[in-house]
């Protein structure tokens, strides 16, 4: 009954903040798109009960959504407000038919390159546009023009508005930042919420324009829009492929959230085809009772997950809450400032052009579809944008393709043909021109670098073989990681990221097998097989400098291998190594500032978006703690450093089976004390990090999270912590999916948790 009572109460307080957040949200976006402003709370109340009651994603919180602003705008101008509500409807509808045919993860297959170009281009329409009426304007019919028209808007701007939408903007961006026991408390207050507020007493004795509700009526009927019926279906399909394609974006996502702050919890994952069911069935009553289309948002969700929320009914409260505010306080809704909600949306517009998703699609070498996308969204409409960024997908992908090298080289023991890209037909002629450079009776090494070869290259490659061999040639055929099939054992060069004994693989002939040669001959290896393969990505991140997204600390030991635990490459991780993973607080003693100097460049200079504090099973470090004390007048080096682990030993002496700061693993008993310490020390280290003021200040900011991480050597196992219990739980093969990016704030001092991908 207690986990219960816990259970409503955690989702009474999630649904009043998600309630504050989609009130004034609600009522900028309908102003925005030229909708009446009710439409946006209609769109909010329905989106929260019926989407809440039937969709998939049960901490999924919909509404009037941020992505069909454009869309929605245009069609209020083209077809009038009636009309619109009818496309809303037809939406629904043809959502409901997707959800029945079970389509839902085919949305999920279209490039994220596309999806964060559209989005970043609706934000950019939306912020454009929305300036305007800060100045204390309209905004024009294109993005263009709002662009053309900016100066004039500048120099005949309103006295008053502009202030009203410069304090919103301040104290949207400042209220996380408030410090104190005084600004603890007041960060609980939704800071859009706050915003609206402040500004509207700040505007209460200036004569600006205002939210004007008209008195509530029964809504008139939707009526089909006039026009081409190829259009209608244009815009019809194009609001169902947006709605649906943020909805079960932002329902991954949410999810990908949920199961990261309950970590160790069973958390069902969410059903995408009844999610879409529930939008659709939404979108269609909302069209009905005049509301604005609807979708899923990952900002009112994450808002919910971070909230506390633990099932649907915090997302069916505040569609509740959202109907009664609309009922009873109509007239303090009036009182609000149209530049206020202005500026707010307008924040909104600017925050979907993530610079991380830039760099994310820059890594991946698809600028050029987002470019595509971004670009034709701002120019001539959302759907010619999506068009645009697939098609530009497409002629990268057959550029990738067709983009073949084939390179021979001459080498003591015969020649090697190396062949980088996928082989198709169209490389076939290359192919031939390659072969016809090696003599007659010579032996080749042809290393096939792809992941595709077609019936036309197979065909080349087994008939030249044949006749090679024919006139007194070996040929060998090597496989993708350029290590030919039937080379010698004694070579043992060593696969990049396979299974490796006692060190074999990286040994060479040539090389006599002690630890020098151990490693020169690894070194050896690199460059004879790996090093081919990613010189053309080391030069490019030579250009361009270091970008990594994570700062990872961990002990020294050299059975942990970072890069293989996390699966990462180069350029991905920012790594600090040290006995024990260690990170000494400021001022403990001035000689350890090389660990902090590191964390001061990875948070400042690199911006990194999380630190992972690692550590793992018989280390020595812990070992050490245990039994020796560690003076303060310990001489040898060693010593003095092991002083900075005390605080995770006394730490462990306070810990009992059910005292405070108790860790545990999930699936298996502590084996023994120095394992426990090494999870205690993981703890106590995140707790020194939080001490460093550019990691609190990051933290506070909700630009950086904190990970507390277990590898267990013997096991071959990981485990992530989840600072609200104390508890390692172990990552599972599956976890491993790349999750949506969601927005989110950084945990508390007190609550450390870790991304299933490090």
């Amino acid at each position: 009954m207690r986990l219960r009572r816990n259970l409503h109460r955690s989702d009474l307080s999630a649904s009043i903040t998600v309630f504050l957040i989609a009130v004034p949200l609600s009522l900028g976006l309908a102003l925005a798109t030229g909708a009446p402003l009710q439409s946006g709370l209609v769109a909010a109340a329905v989106g929260g009960i019926v989407a809440g009651l039937l969709g998939g994603a049960p901490l999924q919180v919909s509404g009037a959504a941020t992505s069909l602003v454009v869309i929605t705008a245009d069609l209020v101008q083209r077809y009038g407000w009636r009309a619109t509500c009818a496309v809303t409807v037809l939406a629904g509808l043809l959502q409901l038919l997707l959800g029945v045919l079970r389509v839902a993860r085919a949305a999920l297959a279209v490039s994220p390159a596309i999806v964060h170009g559209m989005l970043a281009g609706i934000g950019t329409v939306i912020a454009v546009g929305q300036l305007h009426v800060v100045l204390g304007g309209s905004p024009q019919n294109s993005t263009v023009d709002n662009i053309a028209a900016l100066p004039g808007q500048l120099i005949d701007s309103h006295p008053a508005t502009p202030v009203i939408g410069a304090i919103t903007v301040i104290v949207v961006l400042g209220w996380p930042r408030l410090r104190g026991r005084a600004g603890g408390a007041l960060r609980k207050i939704p800071a859009p919420l706050a915003a609206v507020a402040l500004s509207t007493l700040a505007a209460a004795s200036l004569t600006v324009p205002r939210v004007e509700l008209p008195a509530w009526q029964t809504p008139a009927l939707p009526s089909l829009p006039e026009g081409p019926v190829l259009g209608v279906a244009t815009v019809v399909l194009t609001v169902t492929l947006v709605a649906s394609m943020e909805s079960l974006l932002s329902a991954v996502a949410v999810d990908a959230l949920q199961a990261r702050r309950q970590a160790g919890a069973q958390v069902a994952p969410a059903k995408l085809d009844r999610e879409l069911l529930g939008q659709g069935a939404a979108n269609v009553l909302s069209g009905m009772l005049g509301g604005m289309p609807i979708a899923g948002g990952a900002m009112r969700g994450s808002a919910n997950v971070e909230a506390g929320a633990r099932s649907r009914r915090a997302t069916v409260l505040h569609g509740v809450w959202v109907l009664l505010c609309a009922g009873l306080a109509g007239r303090a809704l009036e009182a609000i400032p149209l530049a206020s909600l202005a500026a707010l949306v307008m924040l909104v517009g600017v925050r979907m052009v993530s610079f991380a998703h830039i760099r994310h699609v820059q890594r991946h070498r698809e600028f050029p579809v987002y470019a595509a996308t971004l670009g034709t969204v701002v120019v001539f409409g959302v759907l010619q944008g999506v068009l645009a960024g697939g098609a530009m997908a497409v002629v990268l992908a057959l550029r990738r393709l067709t983009r073949t090298r084939v390179t021979v080289t001459e080498e003591p023991r015969g020649h090697r043909v190396r062949v980088s890209g996928q082989l198709t037909f169209l490389a076939v002629p290359r192919l031939t021109r390659a072969f016809a450079q090696v003599p007659d009776g010579a032996d080749v090494v042809v290393e096939l670098d792809g992941s595709f070869m077609d019936h036309a290259a197979y065909e080349a490659l087994r008939g030249w073989g044949a006749r090679h061999r024919s006139r007194g040639g070996q040929a060998v055929f090597g496989d993708g990681v350029g290590r030919a099939v039937s080379e010698p054992l004694s070579a043992q060069a060593c696969r990049p990221w396979t299974p490796w004994r006692n060190h074999h693989c990286t040994r060479s002939e040539v090389v006599p097998a002690t630890s020098g040669g151990q490693l020169l001959g690894g070194v050896s290896a690199f460059q004879r097989n790996t090093a081919p393969l990613v010189r053309e990505e080391l030069a490019r991140l030579a250009r361009e400098g270091q970008r990594p997204g994570q700062l990872f600390i961990t002990c020294a030991d050299s059975r942990l291998v970072t890069s293989m635990i996390t699966s990462s490459g180069p350029g991905d991780l920012f790594t600090v190594r040290n006995v024990g993973n260690l990170m000494p607080p400021p001022g403990s003693d001035a000689s350890c500032d090389s660990v902090a100097a590191a964390v001061e460049y990875a948070v400042d200079v690199l911006e990194v978006s999380s630190i992972t504090v690692c550590g793992h099973s018989g280390c020595g470090a812990m070992q050490a703690l245990l039994g020796s004390d560690h003076e303060p007048g310990a001489q040898t080096p060693l010593a003095r450093w092991l002083r900075h682990g005390r605080p995770s030993l006394a730490r462990l002496s306070r810990t009992g089976p059910l005292g405070r700061g108790e860790v545990a693993l999930a699936e298996r008993p502590v084996a023994d004390d120095q394992e426990r310490l090494s999870l205690v020390n993981v703890v106590q280290q995140l707790d020194h990090l939080m001490a460093h003021p550019c990691v609190a200040r990051r933290v506070a900011e909700g630009a950086l999270q904190l990970h507390g991480m277990y590898f267990h050597v013997g096991e071959a196992q990981a485990y992530i912590l989840d600072g609200s219990t104390g508890v390692f739980a172990a990552v599972a093969p599956e976890a491993g999916a790349p999750a949506v990016p969601v927005a989110g704030r950084g945990p508390e001092p007190e609550a450390y948790g870790l991304a299933t991908k490090v």
